[in-house]
């Protein structure tokens, strides 16, 4: 993998991780679309760089950290159930991490999803003057929690699967939204320590080379998903997630159009 493929897998994970629409996908199709080749680093530098899209949240949302502890309590609720379940079915997630047409029809199903979700939780944009408290509970964080889990299933989406998790709880958007980026802080920052820990042997060959990259990667992956969480958040509240649903309907069928066309496509 060249400096400028990893840049443009930077930017592509800058811009999809907090939105609705699969940053797995999305890897699958840049990768295929730059030849690039499936080794171990690829596989590392695809996860490790989720750390600046980390720390664009804690730069937008630094008050928001800093206000209770009580704040970190529903963090870590919320964060239990991705642990429980990614120890229980870890097998099952390797298998379906193999599984291409997994991911395009994760990804129509959850576009047809997200095209009607907004008339089916209309009522919960009038409960904008509930106090913070009442927003997210304990219990509402963990079942929020629980959502989670679904985007274990690549081309499901972390953000999608977390937002409508936090709608089912009568949250509004935008609320459900924030709490789907502060959710991703531990989650994301458990599963690059992980896959970092996991391939210290990895950085240990070419270690500057790698380091440098990995750099890179996350600046770029800082900046973009900064821009693109603002967007997000503006589309949202102003358009609701009916766009992001028809956009994932596109992707899903041109990556099973590829796939069932005979493309030799992997997942990285």
């Amino acid at each position: 993998m060249s400096l400028l493929q990893a840049i443009i897998l930077a930017i592509i994970e800058g811009i999809t991780e907090f939105l609705p629409i699969s940053s797995t996908g999305h890897m699958i199709i840049g990768s295929w679309l730059m030849h690039i080749e499936k080794n171990q680093f690829v596989k590392l530098f695809t996860v490790a760089i989720q750390f600046g899209a980390i720390l664009s949240v804690f730069v937008l949302y630094f008050k928001r950290f800093f206000r209770s502890i009580d704040f970190y309590f529903k963090l870590a609720i919320g964060f239990v159930p991705a642990v429980i379940a990614g120890l229980l079915l870890n097998d099952l997630i390797d298998a379906l991490l193999e599984n291409i047409p997994v991911v395009g029809f994760a990804l129509i199903i959850g576009g047809l999803f997200l095209v009607f979700v907004d008339n089916l939780f209309a009522k919960n944009e009038f409960r904008s003057n509930q106090t913070e408290g009442e927003k997210i509970t304990y219990l509402k964080a963990f079942i929020i929690g629980v959502f989670q889990c679904l985007a274990m299933v690549p081309g499901v989406s972390r953000s999608a699967s977390t937002i409508v998790g936090g709608l089912t709880q009568k949250l509004n958007r935008k609320t459900a939204a924030e709490f789907s980026f502060f959710l991703a802080v531990p989650t994301m920052f458990a599963a690059t320590a992980k896959k970092m820990w996991d391939a210290k042997d990895i950085l240990k060959v070419n270690l500057q080379e790698h380091l440098t990259t990995l750099v890179i990667g996350n600046v770029i992956a800082f900046v973009v998903a900064m821009i693109a969480i603002k967007f997000f958040i503006t589309v949202l509240t102003k358009y609701g997630f009916k766009w992001f649903g028809f956009y994932r309907i596109l992707a899903g069928g041109a990556l099973l159009a590829l796939y069932y066309s005979g493309v030799k496509m992997e997942l990285i």
